[in-house]
C-alpha cells in the first residue's frame, strides 16, 4: 500500500502464454522483504492473470515473519514456508495447479532485477534462479 493506503502494483512479470514450458512461470520483484505487506498486492495481481490463489510457498529466510495465512479481498490464502536459497515463490491455483516465480531479492541493482525478470518470463526458460541473479560485471549496487 502506498502513503495514501492504495494498493502498489508489483512488480510482476509473468511468462506471456503461461504454458508453463520453462523453469519459470515469471518473476516478482518485491520492494521490501515484509511478506505482510508485500503478499497481499502480488496476491491480487496475480488472481487477475491466473484466477483464484488458494496457497503460496515462500523461502522463511527471505521474509521478516513467517505467518501461516494471509487475507487479500476477503478470501483467506494459505502460506506454506520452506528453507534453501532457491529465490521462488510457488503459486497455487485450484487443485495442484502451481506456477513458479523467481523472487528478486528487494535492494537487487535494476539493471540485474530487469535482465533477470526479462529471462524468467520468457518461453523455455531454463536457467536457475542464481544464474538469473548472477550481477553482471560492471554492475553496481543500487536500488531500483
Amino acid at each position: 500500500m502506498d502513503a495514501l493506503g492504495a494498493p502498489l502494483l508489483p512488480r510482476l512479470l509473468l511468462e506471456p502464454t503461461l504454458l508453463r514450458t520453462g523453469m519459470f512461470d515469471g518473476a516478482w520483484w518485491p520492494r521490501t522483504n515484509h511478506v505482510s505487506a508485500e503478499l497481499p498486492d502480488l496476491i491480487t495481481a496475480l488472481t487477475a492473470h491466473l484466477g483464484r490463489i488458494v496457497r503460496v510457498g515462500l523461502e522463511t529466510a527471505a521474509w521478516d515473519a513467517a505467518p501461516r495465512t494471509v487475507t487479500v479481498n476477503g478470501l483467506v490464502v494459505r502460506i506454506s514456508w520452506f528453507t534453501g536459497g532457491n529465490r521462488t515463490i510457488n503459486v497455487t491455483r485450484g487443485f495442484q495447479d502451481h506456477f513458479l516465480l523467481l523472487v528478486v531479492p528487494p535492494g537487487t541493482d535494476t539493471r540485474t532485477a530487469s535482465a533477470a525478470m526479462i529471462q524468467a518470463s520468457a518461453s523455455e526458460n531454463h536457467r536457475s534462479a542464481a544464474e538469473l541473479l548472477r550481477r553482471r560485471p560492471g554492475q553496481t549496487a543500487g536500488h531500483g
